[in-house]
């Protein structure tokens, strides 16, 4: 029988993806397949919708092993890229110019570690290959700027927009780079969410692929500004184990249910406390609270964190873990949460409104 495209399919259709959760063929990853018989090459050209640089060769040593076994092939070729698109945002909003997907990173409460995650996962979508921004949505305690070890105003070409700053090979903006750091905002909430959409708008954010919002705790008004004005493709839930934290944290889960926003998944922070001096580790704040409530909830657990001094003094530092220490066990955990994210993400329906196009009726 002469080799063809679909036994190689079916091959592939063996191999299930790490952070998809679905095998190659079902995710919609195979691209083409070549088959040479005279000269027994085959060629694989494999395409993720989210970014792959950390694991392309661990997939293709993957996808070589498999179809091995075939007779009738010499030589395997298989090529992997990333092609990441717009996915479907909330309530018919209409995409952000220059930003395929916004995904919010939000928490029920303060203290969980949330801006500290949000940064981690740019950076680690980042180091992946993707084209990343991240925004400070905190206008009362904004953060990132330390994190990134950045001050100062950005820069305005018009007078008008202003220029992200750049840090670590991401794009970022901040109240806080308008602002002294110890300076309060004693602003009440419409001045509040005003400033968001302004932050959010009038960005010269340069052509992303993903722009990571670091949403302040709660379902206040910042959260509802960013449901109704902002296309957001989906949101991600932080959380701690501890059963004060869950509680909030689902409150954060159904509002974004009631305002048409896909949760992509929930990350639970501080999951184990590792020990400095002896690395002996223990869950102080309870243990799997994170994945029951995924589970409750139908969604993704994207995975833990552990509570860790080494990433507290990172932040502090202007360095975070996954550029201060990229090749550590943390930083492929938030790597891999990452990773699961992004290909959650690439699994929901794509915006293709931006594609068709505008038609104008004229009376002559």
């Amino acid at each position: 029988m002469t080799l063809n495209t679909q036994q190689i399919e079916q091959k592939l259709a063996e191999i299930n993806t790490p952070y998809t959760q679905t095998d190659l063929v079902s995710s919609h990853s195979v691209e083409s397949i070549d088959i040479d018989l005279a000269t027994g090459q085959l060629i694989v050209n494999l395409q993720l919708g989210y970014p792959c640089n950390g694991f392309k060769d661990e997939l293709i040593t993957s996808v070589k092993q498999s179809l091995e076994c075939i007779s009738e092939v010499d030589k395997i070729t298989v090529n992997v890229r990333s092609n990441i698109v717009p996915h479907a945002v909330q309530n018919e909003l209409k995409p952000m110019q220059n930003i395929k997907n916004v995904i919010a990173i939000a928490s029920g409460k303060g203290g969980v570690g949330k801006s500290t995650t949000a940064v981690n996962l740019a950076l680690s979508l980042s180091s992946d290959g993707a084209r990343v921004g991240i925004l400070d949505a905190d206008i009362y305690g904004p953060s990132q700027p330390r994190m990134l070890g950045l001050s100062g105003p950005p820069q305005s070409p018009d007078n008008k927009h202003m220029q992200p700053k750049q840090a670590y090979g991401i794009q970022t903006m901040s109240i806080g780079y308008l602002i002294e750091e110890d300076t309060p905002m004693i602003w009440r909430g419409p001045m509040v969410t005003s400033a968001l959409q302004q932050l959010c708008d009038d960005t010269l954010w340069d052509n992303l692929d993903y722009l990571i919002v670091d949403l302040p705790p709660g379902t206040g008004d910042i959260q509802l500004t960013l449901c109704q004005k902002i296309p957001v493709s989906g949101a991600v839930i932080v959380t701690t184990p501890q059963d004060i934290a869950l509680l909030d944290a689902k409150k954060g889960l159904k509002m974004f249910e009631k305002v048409d926003v896909s949760v992509l998944g929930i990350i639970e922070n501080m999951s184990i406390h590792v020990c400095s001096q002896c690395g002996h580790e223990e869950p102080i704040f309870g243990t799997g609270g994170g994945e029951v409530m995924a589970q409750k909830y139908n969604t993704m657990f994207l995975g833990g964190v552990p509570l860790d001094i080494h990433i507290r003094q990172h932040v502090d530092q202007g360095h975070p873990t996954v550029v201060a220490d990229p090749d550590g066990s943390i930083a492929r955990a938030y790597g891999d949460i990452a990773r699961r994210t992004a290909a959650n993400l690439s699994l929901r329906p794509r915006e293709y409104r931006g594609k068709f196009p505008k038609i104008v009726v004229e009376n002559k």
